[in-house]
């Protein structure tokens, strides 16, 4: 029997492993552009400053910080032909999906499932198409279907729009997911993998934000939905 509650996930870090894809990106964008080699940890010190969810802003950004000014069109272009290549080389053939066998199948027997993501239709289609054919998220929202992308949260709002009656939780793993959330008036629960740079500072962000939980990943997401259906549901 399905409850009432819809679990919202957010694609990139949560659902897809997107290091090699999104993130190193950026760090290729900006190389290409500036000539200057960038690192991870300092990808992610932007992402916890909050504001750049848009990894075309972000890129463009980080080049400005480098004294690198370079027309967001441009920043575009270049991002776009890293991530897809020619169909058989782009960076976004390199995305794993995180989830364990039978841990989604599992919640979807008794809750919603849903996605929430910065990704425009087009990416999102590819990869889920990919990776998770086999699974119903109903409603998505994207990019492309609101005006104000992550931390405003537009998207939540349009999410409960289009699931009335239903109790809202999101997963996500940036502070700009957390801050929609809670602008939302919507239950958080944060991811912050194991090995990802600046982990404690992650954490302590998501505990501002009022986070009801914190996590590796979303295989660990049976100790807050168990299969049995008592727990924690009830109080997100």
């Amino acid at each position: 029997m399905t409850s009432d509650q819809l679990i919202v996930f957010d694609m990139d870090g949560v659902l897809v492993e997107v290091t090699e894809s999104y993130r190193d990106a950026v760090i290729a964008t900006v190389r290409y552009l500036s000539g200057r080699e960038i690192t991870r940890e300092l990808v992610q010190e932007y992402k916890n400053r909050g504001g750049w969810n848009n990894d075309w802003k972000l890129s463009q950004q980080i080049l400005r910080d480098l004294d690198v000014e370079v027309d967001y069109a441009t920043v575009v272009a270049r991002f776009k032909k890293i991530f897809w290549g020619n169909g058989t080389d782009g960076l976004i053939l390199r995305e794993k999906w995180i989830a364990q066998s039978g841990l989604l199948e599992r919640l979807s027997d008794r809750h919603g499932m849903a996605i929430f993501t910065g990704r425009y239709r087009e990416e999102l289609d590819s990869t889920l198409g990919r990776l998770g054919s086999h699974l119903i998220f109903d409603p998505i929202v994207c990019s492309d279907d609101i005006v104000n992308g992550k931390p405003a949260p537009d998207g939540l709002l349009r999410m409960a729009e289009r699931a009335p009656g239903r109790r809202l939780c999101y997963i996500g793993d940036t502070v700009d997911d957390a801050r929609s959330a809670r602008a939302a008036g919507v239950p958080f629960i944060g991811i912050a993998p194991r090995f990802q740079p600046r982990r404690e500072e992650l954490i302590k962000l998501f505990q501002i934000e009022g986070a009801v939980d914190i996590l590796e990943s979303i295989n660990q997401l049976e100790s807050i939905f168990p299969p049995d259906g008592y727990g924690r549901p009830s109080d997100l």
